[in-house]
């Protein structure tokens, strides 16, 4: 069965203009594949606990020496990791908060980015760990940042995947959603390029 797996970091849910750019690609990626399964990561509605001593500690304790409380944040953090190693195609919702990613976002990459887990550091530099697989980013921006030297989103979320191992990233960006009729072009060619890319796939 093919699965996708769908993570949303919009602070309005549904109704976040990356949501529903994502919502479009499903809709038309289940129609392509009527038995595939939809796994629904939602950050906020279901928060990540932010990175602390603690966790960040047990996450880089070896499993034998780990006590119970211990166990239980790995174990979370697996759950999180099988999610994505489950998956044959990822979609990831990605609005634009004060020139940055929601701050949900990097408490899910701190619980995935695990030395000897998902990565490992060689002679050569670090590797990724996760087999690769198509990642698709929703980028959605109230102003134009895109390749302008102020884009801090899109940058650091492909650095992150590619750590891990998950190269294999297509980016849908709408920016100008707070700039009145630029709003309603950049999700006009969003939709265009997401009919392009589930028509290709």
């Amino acid at each position: 069965m093919t699965t996708l797996l769908h993570i949303k970091s919009s602070l309005f849910g549904d109704a976040g203009q990356s949501s529903q750019l994502a919502d479009r690609f499903i809709a038309q990626w289940q129609q392509k594949h009527p038995q595939g399964r939809v796994i629904v990561r939602d950050l906020v509605g279901e928060p990540i606990p932010h990175l602390d001593a603690v966790r960040m500690t047990a996450l880089g304790t070896p499993a034998e020496q780990l006590n119970a409380g211990q166990q239980e944040v790995v174990a979370f953090a697996d759950q999180l990791l099988a999610e994505i190693q489950q998956a044959d195609q990822i979609v990831l919702g990605l609005p634009l908060y004060n020139f940055g990613v929601p701050s949900q976002m990097k408490a899910y990459f701190d619980h995935l980015a695990r030395a000897g887990v998902t990565f490992q550091y060689t002679e050569n530099g670090p590797v990724g760990m996760i087999d690769s697989k198509p990642v698709v980013l929703f980028a959605t921006r109230g102003g134009l940042y895109r390749d302008s030297g102020a884009d801090f989103q899109v940058p650091f979320v492909k650095q992150f995947l590619g750590f891990i191992g998950l190269s294999e990233v297509e980016v849908v960006y709408a920016e100008g959603l707070a700039m009145g009729d630029q709003s309603e072009q950049s999700l006009a060619q969003a939709h265009s390029a997401i009919d392009q890319l589930v028509s290709a796939a």
